[in-house]
């Protein structure tokens, strides 16, 4: 891999976080409202979106029982990657809110985390809409886990920059819109959007890599 594509996103896939320096988290921590419930309505959502789309998926694999209800895999497909972008609109909704209900952070609050938040935000958004573009619907919402599979492994850009640029790039918006709203409790919370998406990687990666394994087995089987 060259210099190049450890940049901006690969930070992210190589974040230790039991590396990561506290101190200026400690200090931001000071500057938030931990009485807010909104701090734990948007914890909860960035939680539960990732397990519900990869427990939903799992239980289509092993049972197709969504396929079967649908009528059709791609049925299934199609309104599972529905519910998770309805899903997505509510995370980002309790995530703005919690922003707009907290104490703002002097040295953000103006064109500096204007101009930071900007800057995040379009290279987080080519990320994901470039890998949207590249994966399709079906290849964005787990279809391989309906049997929708891709003819091959896509390896252009964003995915020659890293292996989870859909992750990656929502995680630089989240970082992009603490920014611009200069906001101490939307930076801490990308510490938990960082942990999720890398236990999520975690068990993903390996089971996706189980079922196209499974599938090339088959198609040696029927040649």
């Amino acid at each position: 891999m060259s210099d190049w594509q450890l940049g901006c996103c690969e930070g992210f896939d190589r974040l230790d976080l039991n590396k990561v320096s506290l101190s200026i988290f400690e200090n931001m921590a000071g500057l938030i409202d931990w009485t807010d419930p909104n701090i734990l309505y948007s914890a909860a959502m960035i939680v539960f979106k990732p397990f519900y789309w990869l427990g939903v998926a799992r239980i289509e694999w092993h049972t197709h029982i969504f396929s079967a209800l649908c009528g059709s895999a791609y049925r299934a497909c199609y309104l599972f990657g529905i519910s998770i972008l309805m899903m997505g609109c509510v995370r980002d909704w309790r995530f703005n809110e919690m922003m707009a209900s907290q104490p703002k952070l002097d040295m953000l609050d103006g064109s500096l985390g204007a101009t930071l938040g900007v800057l995040f935000i379009v290279m987080g958004s080519t990320l994901v809409l470039t890998s949207f573009w590249a994966l399709g619907f079906t290849g964005t919402f787990l279809g391989d886990y309906f049997g929708i599979y891709l003819e091959e492994r896509v390896t252009g850009f964003p995915f020659n920059v890293t292996d989870n640029p859909m992750y990656w790039g929502t995680t630089m918006n989240f970082v992009g819109f603490a920014f611009w709203n200069a906001s101490p409790a939307g930076l801490m919370m990308i510490l938990l959007i960082v942990l999720m998406y890398k236990i999520i990687i975690y068990f993903e990666e390996p089971f996706t890599a189980m079922i196209y394994r499974e599938k090339a087995e088959r198609g040696k089987k029927s040649a």
